[in-house]
């Protein structure tokens, strides 16, 4: 029982550390493309936390968008240094190692 308990304190609190990194990288982004402060409740305002959210869900978590809307993010991200950020494979890229190597996707 206490090494569950121990365990479980383990993984909230690498959770927590997430939280925060993907918080503080959040902050940066939101504070390099906020300019004057747009109204509460705006479209602009509205547009830029979620680009925000864009941005570090891509960063964070692996999550993909539209290519339009992946632009626009990245390219508004451009400079903020990430360290610790998990790294991915997609699935182009295995798709693309898969090429490379000649192997067949069919099971003949």
């Amino acid at each position: 029982n206490i090494y569950r308990l121990s365990n479980c304190l383990s993984q909230r609190h690498k959770l927590s550390q997430r939280k925060e990194q993907l918080l503080c990288h959040n902050r940066k982004f939101l504070l390099r493309n906020v300019g004057a402060l747009p109204p509460a409740g705006s479209a602009e305002l509205q547009r830029l936390v979620s680009l925000s959210m864009v941005w570090a869900n891509h960063v964070f978590l692996g999550c993909r968008y539209p290519p339009q809307v992946m632009g626009k993010a990245l390219e508004m991200a451009e400079g903020i240094q990430v360290i610790g950020a998990p790294v991915r494979t997609t699935r182009d890229e295995l798709v693309a190692k898969v090429k490379k190597r000649g192997i067949s996707s069919s099971n003949g």
